[in-house]
């Protein structure tokens, strides 16, 4: 049995964490792997999930085919692997002539949790062989497994949270903020998604564009540099200027020296040259446009835009055809959101992206919860269709008798 072999066996069982593998040698086949432990109907099994391109794939394993599988991957794909377990974490990293390296270092605490609970896709399934004794149980085991999977944990009070109203100062999360709690966590999972996409020799460079009362500016700042350790240069830009004085002062107040809020227009700004990371959240209607245009025109590493109010569309498409479907307003004015966003993401590939379309949890309970993400394809050139083409965005715009502001811009 090799150490690799030894390592996995250790660590693949109901005490891991999380398992990711990363930095792929190919990436049609496959981005990155995450790998966690699940129970169902009793029966321990680890859920893989593959991320390739802008789809991602799920599937459950035991824990030889789970070995097996690992070890194939960073045997022939990935050449960075990190286990952490509820008593140690594991490094793996393979050179580019296949040389394996594997450091091991022992959680702080390690051992003190003997439970070995495990997240439980069952209301009846069993725990390491112990039965849930009552649906109580069972809940807390659940609520349990779920807050520990949050960047960011209730009870731990953060400083930009407690500033912002989210949490009091114990770190309890406000009981009408939870919703904005959540939504900041799941957040943070799409940045963590793509983190090595960012420069991490130099400082990275971020705007954000109608950053509003920037719950999630702060939150990206505090991930980033506090958490990651990155060195980071944060931009907001917003056209309410109490917004701005209250960010900065808050900004100032919590020491996030590189965090800083401007008062400005999103189509006329023109304050950098060159930036590695844009979003752009509830930028309303055409706004995301020019959001997207100044992001492709800095050749941004990672673009992250929540669109809002797309008012352009809605008031453009006509078709015979879709007459029937269209004469109800708010089915025509749904579509035409859908195909703004979906029209926008064709773009950003055109440009030599790798896009998404997510769903996001929503600050204001509003259905605007579409996340475009996009990254740009590194070594590759721009993919463009030729006019007139099958599939082509022309042939969508010119069917529904529209005119996109982004196409234009772009």
């Amino acid at each position: 049995m090799n150490e690799l072999t030894g390592v996995l066996r250790e660590m693949i069982n109901e005490e891991l964490d999380q398992l990711i593998l990363s930095n792929s040698r190919d990436q049609d086949r496959g981005t990155k792997v995450k790998v966690r432990p699940v129970l169902i109907k009793g029966e321990l099994l680890f859920q893989e999930t593959l991320y390739k391109g802008t789809q991602v794939f799920h599937e459950n394993f035991g824990v030889e085919e789970m070995i097996s599988r690992l070890e194939e991957y960073l045997q022939d794909l990935f050449k960075q692997g990190e286990i952490k377990g509820r008593k140690e974490e594991v490094t793996v990293l393979v050179s580019k002539k296949g040389k394996m390296t594997i450091k091991r270092r022992k959680n702080a605490g390690a051992g003190a949790d003997k439970s070995g609970k495990v997240p439980c896709a069952d209301k009846n399934a069993e725990i390491l062989g112990n039965k849930l004794e009552t649906q109580e149980d069972f809940r807390a085991n659940l609520q349990h497994n779920r807050t520990k999977q949050y960047i960011l944990m209730e009870e731990k009070p953060v400083d930009f949270l407690v500033g912002l109203g989210v949490q009091t100062p114990d770190g309890k999360v406000t009981k009408n903020r939870y919703d904005k709690f959540r939504q900041i966590n799941r957040y943070l999972e799409f940045i963590e998604d793509v983190l090595e996409e960012l420069p991490g020799d130099r400082t990275i460079r971020i705007i954000d564009f109608g950053c509003g009362k920037s719950y999630l500016t702060f939150a990206m700042y505090y991930y980033l540099h506090e958490l990651q350790g990155r060195d980071i240069q944060v931009t907001g830009l917003d056209l309410k200027m109490d917004v701005i004085n209250h960010c900065n002062q808050l900004a100032e107040k919590l020491h996030y020296d590189n965090l800083h809020f401007e008062h400005g227009d999103i189509s006329s700004y023109e304050g950098a040259d060159a930036v590695d990371m844009v979003v752009t959240l509830h930028a309303c209607d055409t706004a995301t446009d020019y959001a997207l245009e100044k992001a492709v025109k800095w050749g941004a590493s990672v673009i992250m835009a929540v669109p809002c109010c797309q008012h352009e569309v809605n008031k453009q498409i006509k078709n015979e055809v879709l007459q029937p479907v269209l004469k109800y307003g708010i089915i025509k004015e749904r579509m035409s959101a859908l195909i703004t966003d979906a029209l926008r993401a064709n773009l950003l590939e055109q440009q030599g992206y790798d896009t998404q379309i997510l769903e996001f949890i929503d600050m204001e309970h509003t259905p605007k919860n579409i996340l475009i993400r996009a990254v740009k394809r590194r070594g590759m050139q721009p993919r463009r269709k030729a006019a007139g083409g099958k599939g082509d965005i022309k042939e969508v715009t010119e069917f529904l008798h529209i005119a996109p502001t982004l196409e234009g811009l772009l």
